[in-house]
Order: C-alpha cells, then sequence, then structure tokens
C-alpha cells in the first residue's frame, strides 16, 4: 500500500497560511506552526499580504501542494464570491475566514463563529439572552452568529454609523433562532444593558465613555489581543473576560482540524501564543 497522495491531508511537506493586509504581524502563523510540530507534521504555515481585490489571483497562482488559508482583513467578505463552495455558516455570515483547497476546488468555511462558541464556553457557562457588539464588520457578524447559537435573543450593534452594520443586521436576521437585533450608536451615552458585550473596534476607538457605558455587562468579549489590554478589557475587573487569544486560538484549532484531518494541539498551540504575545510585549511592540 502507497503513502498517501497529494490531496492527503495526511501527507508531507503540505503548505497552508494566512493571507491580508496588514499581515506582517499576525499570530496566526505561530499558532499553526506550534501545532504542526507538536504533531511532527512536516508542513509549512506563512503569513502573505494580499489586499482588496487580490485574493482570486493569489488562489489562481497555487500548486498542487496547498491545503488550506486563513483570511483576515479585508478578505473574509470577498471570499464568498471567489470560492466554489460556502459552508452554511460561511453562507449565513457572508465571510469566509477559511479557505479549504480539495483538489480543484475551493470551499469557504468560517471558523470564528465555533471559535467564538468554544472561547466563550471555555470562560463562563453562563445562560446568556442578551449581548451588545462593537462595531458591525465581518467578525461582528461571526459573534452575533456564535451569541445566537448560544441563545442570545436580544442583540445591540453599536456602530459610529447605522449603515455600518446593515450587511451584518442582515446576516442576524437570517440565523434560525430569529434574535431580534437593533443598531446602537457609538457616541450615545445611555448604558448598555446586557449580559455580555462583545468589541471588535480598535483599542484606539475605546474612550471612557465607551467603557463606562459597558460595566453592566457580566461577560466582556474583547477580540483583540494585540495591543493588551484594551481599555475594555482592562476595566473587565472581576468579570467574565474572554480575550483575543482565546477567539484566534479556538477558530485556529477548527482550521488545524480541517487542514490537517488531525485533533489540534490546543496546550501547545496556546503556550506558542502566549509566549510570542509576551514577547511583544516585553518589546513594546504597540502594533496589532
Amino acid at each position: 500500500m502507497g503513502g498517501p497522495e497529494a490531496g492527503d491531508p495526511r501527507a508531507t511537506g503540505r503548505r497552508c497560511g494566512v493571507l491580508g493586509d496588514p499581515i506582517a504581524h499576525s499570530l496566526s502563523p505561530t499558532l499553526h506552526r506550534a501545532g504542526y510540530a507538536a504533531l511532527g507534521l512536516d508542513w509549512e504555515y506563512d503569513a502573505h499580504r494580499v489586499g482588496p481585490g487580490g485574493l482570486r489571483d493569489f488562489l489562481d497562482g497555487l500548486g498542487a501542494e496547498w491545503r488550506g488559508l486563513s483570511l483576515t482583513m479585508p478578505l473574509k467578505r470577498e471570499a464568498v464570491g471567489v470560492v466554489d463552495d460556502l459552508t452554511e455558516r460561511a453562507r449565513l455570515a457572508g465571510a469566509a475566514n477559511t479557505v479549504l483547497l480539495e483538489g480543484d476546488r475551493r470551499v469557504g468555511d468560517n471558523t470564528d463563529v465555533p471559535g467564538a462558541i468554544a472561547a466563550i464556553r471555555e470562560r463562563t457557562g453562563a445562560h446568556l439572552t442578551s449581548a451588545a457588539i462593537l462595531g458591525g464588520g465581518a467578525t461582528a457578524t461571526s459573534v452575533g452568529l456564535a451569541l445566537a447559537d448560544l441563545g442570545v435573543r436580544s442583540l445591540a450593534l453599536v456602530v459610529r454609523e447605522p449603515a455600518r452594520a446593515a450587511e451584518t443586521r442582515e446576516a442576524l436576521n437570517g440565523h434560525p433562532g430569529r434574535p431580534d437585533v437593533v443598531v446602537g450608536i457609538l457616541d450615545d451615552p445611555a448604558p448598555l444593558e446586557v449580559d455580555l458585550v462583545a468589541s471588535t473596534i480598535p483599542a484606539e476607538a475605546q474612550d471612557h465613555r465607551l467603557v463606562a457605558r459597558c460595566r453592566a455587562a457580566e461577560v466582556v468579549f474583547e477580540v483583540l489581543y494585540h495591543p493588551w489590554p484594551t481599555p475594555l478589557a482592562a476595566s473587565a475587573g472581576d468579570r467574565v473576560l474572554v480575550g483575543g487569544l482565546d477567539l484566534l486560538l479556538h477558530q485556529a484549532a477548527v482550521q488545524f482540524e480541517l487542514f490537517t484531518g488531525h485533533r489540534a494541539p490546543l496546550a501547545a498551540m496556546r503556550a506558542a501564543g502566549e509566549q510570542a504575545l509576551a514577547a511583544r510585549s516585553a518589546a513594546g511592540d504597540p502594533r496589532p
């Protein structure tokens, strides 16, 4: 019996990577490489700078050794129109952060949704019924869908301009749980009386007034992992805090399993991520 062929995820010498712009400081290579090392896989995973409109050309230039791609800003929504197939969760989100390369076919998936669920449930088993999400982009959509899966029925999208939440609101309205979705404004001083607040906005946008609006939430979910802590994360105190590394780790674990066919070694991947972030902080690197 021969060994695994190039199309078999068990094959050696396979390649994966993360695409986006900016991309140089992505932690994804650190996590995936740590997973490969822990399992003794002879695989490569690198970061590639690909800007808006460049995804199709990048995909067209890939060889048979490529198995999967992680996508970050600004490619998640662009991917929907480039791949051959979409999983149901990617279709519902209107965004794909993952491309699985199966022979000549490109399958778009969204591991941010199950990753967010796993990240939240790792930190708390609380019954959540209401939430506010700061921001209205592709990550906000995935977090909102994850919260709807967890039973949240009242969702507020808090943005600078209502138009920025249109795509996210449409996606959430399509969730089978039919959550009640409203749109709020970041500059509104009214407190956010919710069980959970999730932030998908930059740290510099988290001024003291916005942080104060979020004090009632029992759970704080900050999707950023660097710089850390953000103003919102720093305000969590003794409340439950779900961090950006939690989300990145768990969505990467789902990708790892899709790409390799092996269970992700979470402990090794988390340790590598924590070490890398500690090194950045020690070097005084503020870049995300």
